[in-house]
């Protein structure tokens, strides 16, 4: 599985609208209005690589009042499980 976090600048009369067409879109798991550089946040996940390109410039791209995207791939998921797991390695906290 393959996951891009993609930042979307929207146009500031339409973010609500942008939102919810992106989150209807197939490749899109979840989508965040955010505080910060962008104005949403959206989830891809995808099983191919190529799916990538298709998903971002091949429909978020075109939703109307999508101003600009900037795309990150994830190289590696971690959990909070995940990392209290790591940092916890040779200590015993059972007293």
């Amino acid at each position: 599985m393959i996951t891009a976090i993609v930042m979307i600048d929207a146009a500031t009369d339409s973010i609500a609208e942008v939102a919810q067409a992106v989150a209807e879109l197939d490749g899109v798991s979840e989508v965040y209005s955010v505080a910060g550089d962008a104005d949403l946040i959206a989830i891809v996940r995808v099983r191919e690589f190529e799916q990538v390109a298709e998903v971002i410039a091949g429909r978020i791209n075109k939703v109307p009042g999508v101003v600009d995207t900037d795309t990150h791939i994830a190289f590696r998921a971690y959990s909070r499980h995940d990392l209290e797991a790591a940092f916890s390695i040779g200590f015993d906290t059972d007293g």
